[in-house]
């Protein structure tokens, strides 16, 4: 089924064919019965707000397709990016299992679709299904080692061009090797990649120009080259 912002809705997840590695994907065909049951699908476009930070959960979000950034921010008015969620995460886990408000805004960077469970019906499910709960457990667990890196880069990092280097080359981690490098797509604008390392929209402008006039990563539009990894690897002391 086709959505109106271009996607290929899949609606029943036994016979999904585009399963990602992470949560409900992993279930068994019982659990993933079990989830069919009580999940509502939902497609949506870019820039929607799934929910909002110090709103109460209402219960948990499987991103199936698309990207979402995860932000906070200031009473100030500063925003920081905490990470973009890929298929087959879950958002809104640590609120909906500890009946809190949400800690973080969550908004789509681009067409997405979205499986949406009620708080009691997921709660529910994790109580019947052990499987589940191990899933939910694991998760909760790769969010904090996520947040220890978030922490370890922006506050152990000691200049701009190696915060920078270490977001693209993570970033890059998964890229596809070419002639000119390693490519990879990269949609966020510089002030959102600025909100991720934490540093303004004009010190990430000129670092990259820095990379680019070196030869060690370049931005072409949406397309992410990194031209010399181990060059870049230099500025986090992981050179030869």
């Amino acid at each position: 089924m086709r959505s109106p912002y271009g996607l290929e809705l899949v609606e029943d997840c036994q016979t999904c064919t585009g399963k990602m590695p992470g949560f409900f994907c992993d279930l068994s065909p019982a659990g993933v019965k079990a989830f069919e049951a009580i999940k509502y699908t939902t497609a949506y476009p870019a820039g929607a707000v799934l929910f909002v930070e110090g709103q109460s959960a209402q219960g948990v979000f499987l991103l199936c397709k698309g990207r979402v950034k995860l932000s906070m921010t200031s009473s100030e008015g500063k925003t920081l990016i905490l990470r973009i969620v890929k298929p087959g995460e879950i958002l809104g886990l640590h609120a909906t299992v500890s009946d809190t408000a949400f800690q973080a805004t969550a908004e789509t960077l681009e067409p997405c679709q979205v499986n949406f469970v009620k708080r009691e019906d997921f709660l529910r499910l994790l109580r019947e299904h052990g499987e589940a709960s191990i899933q939910a457990a694991e998760q909760l667990s790769n969010s904090y080692q996520t947040a220890c890196e978030q922490v370890r880069s922006l506050g152990l990092s000691q200049s701009a061009p190696e915060k920078l280097a270490r977001f693209l080359l993570e970033w890059s981690s998964k890229g596809q090797e070419t002639r000119q490098g390693i490519r990879v797509k990269l949609t966020l604008t510089h002030e959102e990649i600025g909100q991720i390392i934490g540093t303004s929209r004009e010190t990430v402008t000129r670092t990259l120009g820095e990379f680019k006039s070196k030869h060690l990563a370049e931005l072409k539009g949406s397309t992410l080259i990194i031209q010399n990894k181990a060059g870049l690897e230099g500025f986090l002391g992981l050179e030869a």
